[in-house]
């Protein structure tokens, strides 16, 4: 097993690994910023490195300062996280050529799954149900116009290296997709340097199901409970649950088969996750895999048990899964709300700011917070501005609702204002018990009621 691994992420996902880590008896590396100099990932770690500015680019971008730290502290491997560099494949072939493992698949295979329109080929070829839509990119309106008009609006129009709800249009009219092509292709060269579009045909009142896969290194691949992603503002995940309550056992396998049999053709190892739609009438259409660890990974640990980032510390270093299919069941159900310094009133604009007082209300059955600030912490501008996860795992579905109710009660936070009380608002619809909401409940439904919810200013 390797005796030191860098850590190259911030925040809530940096403190796991470095937990996971610690647990397993590996030395942790921290690659910090300027602007995090006294976050608590930096204070777990046992060796911390500044790589740059409070910029991103600057910093948890840099490829050369981070395999300089790795290389500088002797580290084995490194750990991308998710966001920042977890997809970047120039940085996985960069750990390859530097003899650095690359906690993740290999490079060629971030590559074909970076592309969406490339990842959808790869998934037809490998029996994966797709959304109808172009083959490969389009490079015109009037190509978009002539896909669109053979699979039938509305479409999506979107960015072949999109990411992060960025690179998306939804066109209803045809005499809209002219300019939605152009603002597409623009943001598209803005955000990711590649302006390369495909259509899609859009598929409204879905729910967004995702199955994540971890495979190791001698064609063992396991796949695990399916997430429920549906509730979801502006194609962005706000609360997850597994399983998904309107899936049974039997397409839960089914789905299971098909996701794992892609896997071993792909030859893919590591862990991934499958992101599908689902129609009303049950059908799965794939969108794209995304080739890393999670932000909702905790709840797919809680209702298996399984400790993904120690799994993916295990096949990286060329161990076999230390679990077979056979090993995986669901045990109750988890439900998780992602806690941003966001404000809900002003369209959710980020409120950085440091935060004053802080009360999570751990130490209960079945309540997991995972969150990479403390009392006194900086919510930089710089950043993602999410403040913690909170999960929570019990028996059933019901008793969860009622918990998680009652911790999102009780959490108190001043010096910045939150999503506390959208989240509370949220999980308390009819839709929400019911599990009958899809991925525009809360733009068509929720947002057009705004007397529904509110937020105080925090003090």
């Amino acid at each position: 097993m390797f005796k030191k691994v860098l850590v190259a992420n911030r925040g809530e996902i940096a403190v796991q690994i470095i937990r996971a880590l610690h647990d397993m008896g590996i030395t942790a590396v921290a690659v910090y910023s300027s602007a995090d100099k006294d976050s608590l990932f930096v204070h777990l770690a046992d060796e911390a490195i500044c790589i740059g500015g409070p910029q991103p680019s600057e910093s948890y971008l840099n490829m050369a300062q981070i395999i300089s730290a790795a290389n500088l502290t002797g580290c084995e491997a490194i750990h991308p996280g998710y966001g920042f560099l977890s997809e970047n494949a120039e940085f996985a072939e960069l750990c390859e050529t530097c003899h650095i493992k690359f906690i993740g698949p290999s490079h060629e295979l971030i590559s074909l799954m970076g592309d969406k329109a490339n990842a959808r080929e790869a998934m037809k070829k490998a029996g994966v149900p797709v959304i109808p839509g172009s083959q490969g990119v389009v490079k015109t309106a009037s190509q978009a116009e002539t896909v669109a008009e053979k699979i039938g609006f509305p479409v999506l129009l979107k960015a072949a290296a999109g990411g992060g709800g960025k690179g998306i249009r939804e066109v209803d009219r045809p005499e809209d997709l002219h300019s939605a092509f152009e603002q597409t292709q623009q943001e598209a060269r803005v955000s990711f340097n590649n302006d390369d579009i495909y259509v899609e045909k859009l598929i409204r009142n879905a729910k967004h199901v995702e199955m994540q896969v971890i495979a190791d290194e001698f064609n063992h691949v396991v796949y695990l409970p399916e997430r429920d992603c549906s509730l979801q503002r502006n194609h962005q995940k706000v609360i997850e649950e597994s399983p998904c309550v309107q899936i049974s056992p039997t397409e839960r396998k089914k789905l299971g088969e098909i996701v794992a049999n892609a896997t071993l053709k792909l030859g893919y190892t590591n862990t991934g996750t499958y992101e599908f739609l689902m129609t009303e009438d049950h059908h799965f259409y794939f969108m794209e895999m995304n080739t890393r660890l999670q932000v909702e990974h905790t709840i797919t640990e809680e209702v298996t048990g399984i400790e993904l980032v120690k799994a993916q510390l295990k096949v990286a270093d060329g161990q076999e899964l230390p679990f077979t299919q056979a090993d995986v069941a669901v045990k109750g159900h988890a439900l998780e709300c992602r806690l941003n310094a966001e404000d809900p009133s002003h369209n959710f604009a980020p409120r950085p700011g440091r935060i004053n007082n802080l009360f999570f209300p751990a130490g209960s059955l079945g309540v997991r917070i995972d969150s990479g600030v403390a009392q006194g912490s900086f919510i930089s501008p710089f950043y993602d501005s999410m403040i913690a996860k909170v999960i929570v795992h019990l028996n059933d579905r019901n008793t969860v609702i009622a918990k998680m109710n009652r911790i999102l009660g009780e959490l108190k936070i001043n010096g910045v204002v939150t999503n506390q009380t959208f989240l509370k608002y949220l999980i308390n619809t009819a839709e929400f018990n019911s599990g009958q909401y899809s991925t525009n409940f809360i733009e068509n439904q929720v947002l057009t009621n705004k007397e529904g919810f509110h937020v105080a200013e925090s003090v």
